[in-house]
């Protein structure tokens, strides 16, 4: 037999002794090997139920998040529309033709030449009393050919006399004092 067929035909207790000389430990199983893993898997197990309920909590916030930033964009659009629909009103108060058909609603006349009066209380130029300009007279209807009629006579601002028929045309407003 050759020394590798001698080692191999050791017997139980001369492997062991040769183990302890080697200072080898004897492969016994521990009693409370398993009762020492315990607390490692709860910790790992704890570590990973931790991370999955800060996700879905972290996951809510920013549902939550989107939810608003939505809910905000659609006020700001409505806001945006009522702002715009608002400045088109302020745009058509405030063209001078509207502002001048308001004015004379009010009552309103065109001033006259301005007067200044300077830091030593000399007034320059001569103030006058403004006056409303002539009504614009409408102008008749085109007379129809053939029709043998004179043209209507053009409305005027005298009195009509009291047996005679009201021409129709544009009736003049009373001076109101000019309003705001």
């Amino acid at each position: 037999m050759t020394k590798a067929g001698k080692v191999a035909t050791l017997t139980r207790g001369q492997a062991a002794r040769i183990g302890r000389a080697l200072g080898a430990r004897p492969a016994r199983p521990r009693p409370g090997g398993q009762a020492a893993r315990m607390p490692f898997v709860l910790l790992v197990v704890a570590l990973l139920a931790g991370g999955l309920i800060s996700l879905l909590l972290l996951n809510s916030a920013l549902n939550e998040g989107s939810f608003q930033l939505s809910r905000l964009k659609k006020e700001t659009t409505a806001l945006t529309d009522e702002e715009q629909a608002l400045q088109r009103d302020v745009d058509a108060h405030s063209a001078p033709d509207a502002l001048q058909r308001r004015a004379r609603e009010l009552g309103l006349v065109p001033g006259g030449s301005p007067v200044f009066i300077g830091p030593d209380g000399k007034v320059a130029g001569s103030a006058s009393a403004a006056e409303a300009p002539p009504s614009p007279t409408p102008t008749p209807p085109p007379a129809q050919a053939g029709a043998g009629q004179p043209p209507a006579p053009a409305a005027s601002n005298q009195p009509v006399p009291s047996g005679a028929p009201a021409a129709p045309g544009p009736t003049q407003q009373p001076n109101q004092p000019p309003g705001r």
